[in-house]
């Protein structure tokens, strides 16, 4: 039988967040998830791992504290739920996703939300997957979906009006990011450290509190690009990987 360890104030400066295991340039990053995920406790977050070393994990909370441009009520969120390596095709995929539907039942909540996308994108789940727990798409921006899992007939989540809008002014390449994901940090500063080798101008927007998150001009999980004043991915990018987006 698998076992699972949820974090809580007592373990998590012993425990490890999966993303980023095993890789010292992302201690910083993990530092600041730790951090994020602590202060969060107290909304309800619950970030559940396999007990075992290795990127296993689902992360969720009650979609009114959830750092993401979706309003809704009595809903949990998912963030993450990421099974890697050779611990796919095992059923742990199941059994955590069957925890957190069991977990927001429990709680008295409506249903259980996340945000998919019509074709793979990064850091996102696989449609194909939730639609298997009879998760329904019901809310679209582009290429994003919303899909919740409903228990009561009661209203569902929706995409924030800011979130619809995809689009800043600043026309200049704009990255919008948060603490949420371990490899944020890293990527921050070398990309600042490439831009001003370049002199290319590039601009961060962090996303540190419930109401930017809430309103931020576009589909936003951990990592959003703007570039013309458009949104254009919500790839985390490396230095190479925005030499060629801008090339």
């Amino acid at each position: 039988m698998n076992e699972y360890i949820n974090l809580n104030e007592d373990n998590i400066e012993e425990e490890h967040i999966c993303c980023a295991i095993g890789d010292p340039k992302h201690q910083a990053g993990v530092d600041k998830k730790k951090e994020w995920i602590k202060n969060k406790l107290k909304d309800g977050h619950v970030f559940r791992k396999l007990k075992e070393r290795g990127k296993i994990f689902i992360e969720y909370e009650p979609i009114e504290t959830a750092w993401v441009p979706i309003i809704g009520k009595n809903y949990m969120y998912i963030y993450c739920l990421w099974v890697a390596g050779s611990f796919k095709g095992k059923g742990i995929g199941k059994e955590l996703l069957e925890y957190a539907i069991n977990d927001a039942k429990n709680k008295k909540m409506s249903g259980i939300c996340t945000l998919v996308s019509k074709k793979k994108k990064p850091f996102l789940g696989e449609k194909k997957f939730f639609e298997h727990f009879k998760f329904k798409v019901i809310d679209t921006i582009d290429d994003y979906e919303l899909m919740v899992l409903s228990f009561d007939a009661k209203e569902t989540p929706k995409f924030s009006d800011s979130a619809r809008k995809m689009a800043i002014e600043n026309q200049d390449f704009t990255i919008y990011y948060s603490s949420e994901c371990p490899y944020v940090e890293y990527e921050v500063k070398e990309l600042s450290d490439y831009a001003k080798s370049k002199n290319i101008k590039l601009n961060f927007v962090k996303i540190d509190s419930l109401e930017l998150a809430k309103n931020a001009p576009c589909i936003f999980n951990n990592w959003a690009n703007f570039y013309k004043g458009k949104f254009i991915s919500n790839t985390i990018l490396n230095a190479n990987a925005l030499e060629k987006l801008i090339k």
